[in-house]
């Protein structure tokens, strides 16, 4: 197990999607890097509860979060070739952060509530109904490996202005 370093937008490598990763060497060790990066990265504005594989360069269809870890209350789930299979209709808005894009965060619109299919490490499947918090963090990460990022869910607008600020904040550093 490592801390990875974190790719950073606009890597390229962040707008591709991934492979599936099932039957592919080494996952176990990926989910665990993906945690113990998360656990090692600097407290942002909102801080990081999940991460997924291609954030760290490995262009594979996982993701992991811990969404509870910074409050104390660990529960890290790691997902292999997930899947969203159900998302209700309402929809919150609330500010997400992104380890890729430190510093900024952007106000998106998702499903409170969704259902997610995939493999568990061990290979088992897994069928979570996750709202909230929870639900927002994983279809952030499976965005992620559809090669999406916070940025591409915003209007032309908002989305010049945050990658304005971003672009300042990594100048002054």
């Amino acid at each position: 197990m490592s801390v990875r370093p974190i790719l950073l937008w606009p890597d390229p490598r962040l707008a591709q999607p991934c492979a599936a990763a099932w039957g592919s060497e080494g996952l176990s060790t990926l989910i665990e890097d993906l945690l113990e990066t998360i656990y090692a990265a600097p407290g942002y504005a909102a801080p990081g509860r999940g991460n997924a594989a291609p954030q760290i360069g490995a262009m594979r269809w996982v993701f992991v979060m811990a969404v509870g870890w910074r409050m104390g209350a660990p529960s890290p789930i790691g997902l292999i070739d997930p899947k969203i299979t159900w998302a209700n209709a309402e929809r919150a808005v609330a500010a997400e952060g992104c380890l890729s894009i430190p510093g900024v965060t952007a106000e998106v619109a998702r499903p409170v509530r969704v259902r997610i299919v995939g493999r568990n490490r061990e290979g088992e499947a897994v069928d979570l109904a996750l709202s909230d918090a929870a639900a927002r963090c994983a279809q952030h990460e499976i965005d992620h490996l559809d090669g999406q990022r916070t940025f591409d869910r915003l209007a032309a607008a908002p989305r010049a202005a945050l990658a304005a600020v971003y672009a300042a904040s990594r100048t002054a550093s």
